[in-house]
């Protein structure tokens, strides 16, 4: 008889003594249990399914939903063929999303809303980081909320003037939805996310999507805004539930990098990122 392994002895022997009895085990049996049990396999070689499937339109720009489908011949084909490549995307967009420095947040009012000098120090250190990426940007975009013009401000005094720039209401600071789990010291009135949510939900569809047909560069947009946008353009980006924003924390200054490639599939390169300041520098709350 084989030999038994001391996981085998040890369950012979407590099996054998529950009420006097003899327990016969078939050792075979018991290994091919353990090689099913302890063996790994991979996802696609066993009947695994996804518990959310990604969303190939999510920004309805799919070559498939931009083609008229109608074939009728072989000519045919050959016409929905060349429109469908006319229609491929064929450039990534970067969008780098920048949270405004640290601000005075008791003010009455948000032209009062000014950066602290702390905001104005990660506010230029961020300028630096971004200036030393080397990367040509193509657009620059300003939330129209004093804190974010006088980050987006400072950041340009380090990158090419020649840079276009925009103000943009859409990216103001708001409540894009009910987070999940509530949080007891945050009660927006429902008002309030009704408004924002519309919104910033306008901004996300205009700045989220993969790059027309007729782009030939990768592109590179800069958006200086606020935290809760930033959060839940995350969320929505990379299909998460948007609900989940508030579970996210962006440091002041932070840099946050979502890459669209031209087949709708979207990565996220960097995630409130301040490797670039010092500790002593690094907040994420505002001065009362």
């Amino acid at each position: 008889m084989a030999s038994l392994s001391r996981f085998h002895k040890i369950a012979l022997i407590s099996l054998g003594a529950v009420g006097g009895g003899f327990v016969y085990y078939n050792i075979n049996s018991i290994n091919n249990e353990n090689e099913k049990k302890f063996n790994a396999y991979n996802s696609w070689t066993t009947n695994y399914t996804p518990s959310v499937k990604w969303d190939t339109n999510w920004d309805h720009r799919a070559p498939e939903s931009l083609v008229r489908v109608k074939r009728d011949t072989e000519a045919d084909d050959n016409k929905i063929n060349e429109k469908l490549e006319a229609a491929k995307s064929r450039a990534i967009r970067h969008l780098i999303l920048i949270r405004h420095g640290q601000y005075h947040v008791d003010k009455p009012s948000d032209k009062e809303r000014i950066l602290t000098d702390l905001g104005r120090v990660q506010a230029d250190l961020t300028g630096k980081r971004l200036a030393s990426l080397g990367i040509k940007w193509d657009l620059l975009v300003r939330s129209t909320m004093t804190r974010a013009q006088e980050t987006a401000s400072i950041i340009a005094r380090h990158l090419d003037p020649q840079i276009p720039t925009k103000d943009c209401q859409l990216l103001e600071e708001g409540a894009p939805i009910p987070p999940e789990p509530p949080v007891g010291h945050w009660k927006p009135e429902k008002s309030q996310f009704f408004q924002d949510n519309a919104r910033i939900e306008a901004a996300f569809r205009k700045y989220f999507h993969r790059a027309p047909p007729e782009q030939e560069k990768d592109s590179y947009t800069l958006l200086v805004c606020h935290a809760n946008v930033i959060r839940f353009f995350v969320c929505k980006a990379l299909q998460f539930p948007p609900e989940g924003w508030l579970r996210i924390s962006l440091n002041h200054g932070s840099i946050t990098w979502i890459s669209i490639n031209p087949n709708g599939s979207v990565i996220l390169r960097s995630l409130g990122d301040t490797g670039h300041m010092d500790p002593e520098f690094i907040t994420s709350r505002n001065v009362k």
